[in-house]
Parts: structure tokens; C-alpha cells; sequence
């Protein structure tokens, strides 16, 4: 193994262990929260999972009161002035984030002009020794209470993916709040209404199930279950593009028939909390929301509109699935990052097979199988979209998907390139997505990928570059065109006549006639049934009658400049004598 391999090892290693310690502190904050009740605790615990997932010197939470933002507790922190720091909103990064409700980053905050800076601030900063900050807004209703902040003693830049997990977390941060906060209420209001305590018991029964359901495994079925029964409804989780993922009583044409749930949806992103359709009040909705993105949707259909309880519970179930949903994005694109660092890889040629070999497997990617090597150039603006739908795509056909030089480069199983082509082609298509995809075969995944990839991109953008973009072809699909790009072989020539001229070849063949002939003579008259009728010393009709034949048998569009082209070269070659032809 060279040292450039061992070095790769190593960081992949090294990224896939950052991972792991991320998640684990994601799951370990989790289990945590299940069993605190107190506010201080769970603050607590809030910073000191956020300073070990981000992997920084100082985390803290500040808390909106009023018009200003207070640190309330730090991990991490040795300056009094800092700890008990108070600043107007809109000052200072923590002040910024509060009460713009955006995340912001700095790899060093006093060059940083962007924010409103005060001496005393600056002052608690510098006690501190803090440069880099990058702080995330806590949420609750769509309303910001305060922000999640992890700061460095040495300047440094944080990554989108580092804005992503403390996005994460600090919803959940927000959900710990929340229900401490409500849990609190509770016990008050027990003393002095014996039914509203009761309501909020059970609330918090149903937030200790959702709780259990995210910490035993996260399945949204179990989620959609609980909200399902305890609000005695039928229950409908969907993702943020509407697809139902899970439900219990509810199906693609129970929603179709109450036609307000997607302006209630759009109303329910905004306003941060469950909302009903004008006209129609039974139906309930809750958008799950982390960092400002939608991630996706309950929809609750109950025998008569929510009370206030129920719709609290409703707004903690859509928290929770918030979290859900982050942690199952969060693994899915570092699951993804490690597919496509194995083909990009297998591509650029492993020094260590069986490695690789053993990589594949646990990849569900049988190297054994014969597979076919896709190269799909889309609009720069549609990549991104057409890369998500590819990683499922992909997945179920046990293959992989990479982008390479702005192009998307698939592997799956296949023996003919064109079939997992048209195929990828439609799925594509399905998302408005248009691609131009170049198709080759792959009998060696280990091999040959490097060799495979650059045949597969050239017939992809050579067919970009013949005014055939949206189609699909393989490395003989371009006949001439491939020929002059010096990739074309003897057959593939052969094949190029077949494909063009077969039908006409093969009726002249079966009854003795002179249609191939005859377009011959239409071409060299520059498309004149005159000129051709009297080289070929046949009256005219009998040239418009070979002509109708010819369309029949090659498409009505064989006269249009590109296929012409293709049909005079082939007729030259077939002229010339290619094997198989007389």
C-alpha cells in the first residue's frame, strides 16, 4: 500500500470515527433528557453534549429575556464575566442569532464585521480567549428563545456539515425546554384544577412514549402509532415532499380528498405549530421543522377538532419528528459520503483489492455480478436534486452513486448498458430531471471502473455536444461520432450500419428490390425524386413509391439533417463492402 493509500485510510478512518462520536453523543443526549424533569439539569447536559459533539473548547446556551439575551449556562468556561453575560438582541454573534433566528459562523470573531460589537462584550470575550464561534437559534413554535453556542480559543472554520448537527441538536434542545417547561406547568396547575392535570399527564405520557420510540430505534411507524392512540385519530407521517412514509388509518386517497392539507402545511412551516384547513376543522396538521427547513409532516384526521391539550401533544409529536428526521439525515449523508468515497476509489483505481472487495459487501454492492457504468450530465442546477434521488435509487439496486467533474457516475448490476440506462433516464425524469447519459459495460467493478467511467462520460458528452442531449446511448450509439473520437472498434462500425439501415437492407434482401439503391441516388440529386428517376432510369412515381417504403421501414424522420447524415454514412460503408453486407 502506497503512503498516499495509507494517509486515505487514515482519514477515512479517522472521518468515519468522528461520525461515530457524533452520533453518540446525538443518541447519549437522548437518553439523557428521557428522565429529567428539571430545567438546570437539562440545560446542563444541553451544553455539555453540544461542546462533545462539536468537538470545541467552550459551549453555551443563552436564553431570550425581553429585549436581551443572557447566558444562563456554559461548559467549559472560566471567566465570571462571561458566564453572567447580558446583551441587547442584535448585539454580539449569540445576540445576532437570537434575534435573527438564522445560524452564524465566525473563524475569528473580533476581525469579523458583521456583527453589532459592544466593549463589555468584546471585554468577556477576550477573559475568554474565544476566536471562533458558531451558534445555531433554539426554537419552540416557531418562536425564538434563545440560541446554542460552540466557540474555540484558536481561530478555526466550521463546516456545513458541523451547522447541520448543531441545527440538529439544538431542536432537540428545544424540545427538552419545551417539555420541561410544559412538565413544570403541569404540577402548578395540579393543585388547582384536577382536570387539567389530568390533560397534562397524560401529555406527558404520551411525550415519555415519543420519547422511548426516538431512543428504541426512531422508527416513524412507532411514532405515527402512538400520536394515532393517544389522540383516538387517524394518523399520516409524510416527508417534506408530501409522500406518505408512515400511517395508521390514513392513505394516499384519504389525503387526497381533503385538498387544504398542503396550503395547512405551508401555513403550519410558518407559523411553527399544528394548524387546520379553513374548512375543515378535524383535520389537523403539524410541519416538522429543524434549522428553519422543513423535514416533514404529521397529518392527524380526528372525529372533531383537537383541543388545546391534544394539539400540544400534536406539537411535540412534530418536534420529535424533527429529530427523527435530522438523525436519519444526518446518518444517511455520512453513509452516503462513505459510498461515494468507494467509488470515487474503485474509479480512480484501489491499490488494494480485496479491501475494496470487502468494502463492497458490507455495501450490499456484489463485485461478483456483471454491472454497468452510467455517466448522467444534467443541469448544475438539478444535480443536487438528481443526486438524493439516486442514493435510493441506487441503494435498492445494490450499486453505488458519485459525482465526478460536476457529472453523475452510477454503478449497478446489468448485462446490457441500455436497459439500467433508460431506466436511471425515467427515475430522473420523474423529478423533472433531464440527463444525457452514456451507458457501458462493467465486467470488472474492481478493474475496470477507471476505464469504464471515462468511456461512459465521453459518449455522454459527445452526444451533448450532437445536439442529442436528453437521450441515452452506449459507446456504439454514436457510430461515426465515436469513431471519430478514436473509441470505435471494427464491429461497433458494423453495428452502426445495422442499427441504421437493417429494415431497408433486410426487405431488399427478402424480395430483390433497390430501395437502398435508390435513397443512394435521392442523395447524390441532393433530394430530388426528378434527378434520382432519371439516374436510376425509373419514372418518378416509382422513386416517391421507393420513398414512402423507405419512411415505413426507417421512421418518418429519417429525412431530418442528423439521421440523413447517419443514412449516407451508412450507405457509404455498406457500399464499401462492411462484413455482413453485400
Amino acid at each position: 500500500m502506497t503512503e498516499e493509500s495509507v494517509e486515505s485510510l487514515l482519514a477515512t478512518v479517522e472521518r468515519l470515527r468522528v461520525r461515530e462520536a457524533r452520533l453518540a453523543a446525538l443518541y447519549a443526549t437522548a437518553n439523557d433528557l428521557t428522565a429529567i424533569r428539571d430545567v438546570g439539569e437539562i440545560l446542563g447536559a444541553i451544553v455539555g453534549r453540544a461542546r462533545q459533539l462539536i468537538g470545541t473548547d467552550i459551549s453555551y446556551l443563552g436564553l431570550v429575556e425581553g429585549d436581551a439575551t443572557c447566558i444562563r449556562v456554559t461548559d467549559g468556561a472560566v471567566s465570571a464575566s462571561f458566564r453572567n453575560l447580558r446583551m441587547p438582541l442584535g448585539t454580539g454573534l449569540l445576540g445576532l442569532v437570537a434575534d435573527t433566528g438564522v445560524p452564524y459562523a465566525t473563524p475569528d470573531y473580533h476581525a469579523d464585521e458583521r456583527f453589532a460589537h459592544r466593549e463589555y462584550i468584546d471585554d468577556a470575550v477576550d477573559d475568554e480567549r474565544i476566536h471562533a464561534i458558531l451558534g445555531v437559534p433554539m426554537k419552540v413554535k416557531g418562536e425564538v428563545i434563545g440560541a446554542l453556542l460552540a466557540a474555540n480559543r484558536t481561530p478555526r472554520p466550521f463546516s456545513t456539515e458541523e451547522v447541520e448537527l448543531l441545527s440538529s441538536f439544538a431542536a432537540h434542545a428545544a424540545i427538552a425546554l419545551e417539555n420541561a417547561r410544559l412538565f413544570s406547568e403541569a404540577e402548578e396547575a395540579t393543585a388547582r384544577l384536577a382536570t387539567h392535570s389530568a390533560a397534562m399527564e397524560r401529555a406527558a405520557r404520551v411525550h415519555d412514549r415519543l420519547t422511548a420510540t426516538l431512543v428504541g430505534g426512531g422508527e416513524l411507524t412507532g411514532l405515527a402509532e402512538v400520536v394515532a392512540e393517544d389522540l383516538g385519530a387517524r394518523v399520516a407521517v409524510l416527508d417534506a415532499d408530501g409522500r406518505v412514509r408512515a400511517s395508521v388509518g390514513l392513505d394516499d386517497a384519504d389525503l387526497a380528498r381533503h385538498g387544504g392539507i398542503g396550503p395547512a402545511v405551508a401555513e403550519s412551516v410558518t407559523a411553527g405549530r399544528s394548524v387546520s384547513p379553513a374548512d375543515d376543522a378535524a383535520v389537523a396538521v403539524a410541519a416538522a421543522a429543524a434549522g428553519g427547513e422543513h423535514l416533514g409532516t404529521i397529518v392527524v384526521l380526528a372525529s372533531a377538532p383537537l383541543a388545546d391539550a391534544e394539539r400540544r401533544t400534536l406539537d411535540r409529536a412534530a418536534l420529535g419528528l424533527a429529530v427523527l428526521l435530522s438523525f436519519e439525515r444526518t446518518v444517511a449523508v455520512a453513509d452516503g459520503r462513505a459510498r461515494e468515497d468507494l467509488l470515487d476509489e474503485l474509479v480512480d483505481g484501489t491499490d488494494d483489492v480485496e479491501r475494496a472487495r470487502g468494502r463492497l459487501r458490507r455495501e450490499h454492492v456484489d463485485p461478483s455480478v456483471v454491472q454497468v457504468l452510467l455517466v448522467a450530465v444534467v443541469a448544475a442546477g438539478d444535480r443536487g436534486r438528481a443526486r438524493r434521488r439516486l442514493e435510493g435509487w441506487t441503494r435498492s439496486r445494490g450499486g453505488l452513486v458519485t459525482v465526478r467533474g460536476g457529472d453523475l457516475v452510477v454503478v449497478v448490476p446489468g448485462d446490457d448498458p441500455l436497459g439500467p440506462g433508460r431506466a436511471l433516464h425515467h427515475a430522473l425524469a420523474a423529478d423533472e430531471v433531464v440527463a444525457t447519459i452514456g451507458a457501458v459495460p462493467l465486467p470488472d467493478l474492481l478493474r475496470d471502473a477507471g476505464a469504464a467511467e471515462a468511456e461512459a462520460r465521453a459518449t455522454a458528452h459527445a452526444l451533448v455536444s450532437l445536439g442529442r442531449a436528453g437521450e441515452v446511448a452506449d459507446p456504439a450509439g454514436l457510430g461515426f461520432a465515436r469513431l471519430l473520437l478514436g473509441q470505435a472498434r471494427r464491429g461497433d462500425v458494423t453495428g452502426f450500419v445495422e442499427r441504421t439501415l437493417g429494415p431497408l437492407l433486410a426487405w431488399d434482401a427478402e424480395r430483390g428490390t433497390e430501395l437502398a439503391v435508390t435513397v443512394e441516388h435521392w442523395c447524390a440529386a441532393s433530394g430530388s425524386a426528378v434527378g434520382a428517376a432519371r439516374s436510376l432510369h425509373v419514372h418518378t412515381n416509382t422513386v416517391t413509391q421507393r420513398l414512402d417504403r423507405v419512411a415505413a421501414l426507417l421512421g418518418t424522420d429519417w429525412r431530418e439533417p442528423a439521421r440523413l447524415l447517419d443514412v449516407q454514412l451508412a450507405l457509404r460503408v455498406w457500399r464499401m463492402g462492411t462484413p455482413g453486407h453485400p
